[in-house]
């Protein structure tokens, strides 16, 4: 039985994931440079650690949710980062959303220790983090996974086996690509309905009757007709996830033309300072 747990990384989605560990029997030990949410999860019932080795060391299972550009650095690779402090046998889930090159790179390095690495990326915003409805994506040792699956119930309500290490990873970026491109379009349908006299209400009523009514319209066009776009997903964080995205076409030779102009527009909020907005803001780019 997995008992201890040690959770790096307390940002919009890993904040509310780890609060709902708390409601578990585990012994979680949290890591986070932002010492506000640090607090928030503590006062559930975690304990803080001084550093990513700290949280990592003598767990059962280490959870990490982070960006990126942090995977690689020193939150994994630095004296006092998650290798540092990583037993041999522990189980590592993996759940940011990374290239393939990351998520490899870290199953070598991690199999350099011992320790059992998941290709694990979730799936979610941050209310479907904080009421336990993320999905979990998870490529690596089946039966591995089947040793989790106690602990990810508590944050997520499907998780999903695709295939071996980078199968999760590279199920991901269908995932990012999809929703990022129904956003913008459902942004576009919105801006155009609006200039030939609707209102964005009135063109989501009519959405939500047939064929393209979806939760996700709803919520993220409900944010749009608001103009409440109170971060759930950051617009920079989907940007990122479709520059992976396209290079990953490229090495296969693929083109991806609505991608490809759904990256422009996400592009143009980042430029716009719209990056740490949710990704329902790539309407303002629209709207200009």
């Amino acid at each position: 039985m997995l008992q201890k747990i040690g959770f790096i990384g307390l940002g919009t989605i890993g904040k509310h994931m780890a609060a709902n560990l708390t409601k578990g029997n585990y012994e979680l030990t949290v890591f986070d440079s932002n010492q506000a949410a640090v607090a928030e999860v503590v006062a559930l019932g975690a304990t803080a650690a001084a550093s990513a080795a700290e949280a990592a060391k003598g767990r059962d299972l280490v959870i990490a949710i982070v960006p990126e550009g942090d995977e690689l650095g020193g939150l994994f690779f630095g004296e006092k980062g998650i290798l540092a402090g990583i037993d041999s046998g522990t189980i590592f889930a993996d759940m940011g959303s990374h290239s393939l090159e990351t998520t490899m790179k870290m199953s070598e390095e991690t199999a350099k220790k011992k320790v059992q690495y998941l290709d694990a990326p979730v799936w979610g915003n941050k209310d479907h983090a904080a009421n336990g409805l993320l999905t979990i994506v998870i490529g690596g040792d089946q039966s591995l996974a089947g040793k989790c699956r106690e602990p990810f119930s508590f944050f997520g309500l499907n998780t999903i086996h695709v295939g071996k290490i980078g199968e999760a990873t590279k199920m991901k970026y269908v995932v990012n690509m999809v929703q990022a491109e129904l956003v913008q379009v459902l942004a576009e349908g919105i801006v155009f309905g609006e200039k030939m006299g609707f209102t964005a209400d009135k063109i989501l009523e009519v959405l939500d009757t047939r064929g393209v009514a979806s939760p996700l319209f709803h919520s993220k066009g409900r944010a749009m007709a608001r103009n409440d776009f109170t971060r759930s997903l950051a617009l920079k964080y989907v940007h990122e996830q479709l520059q992976i995205v396209m290079s990953a076409a490229r090495l296969m030779g693929l083109n991806l033309p609505a991608a490809e102009a759904a990256f422009n527009v996400y592009e143009q909020g980042v430029d716009a300072g719209w990056g740490e907005e949710d990704f329902s803001a790539v309407i303002k780019v629209l709207r200009k």
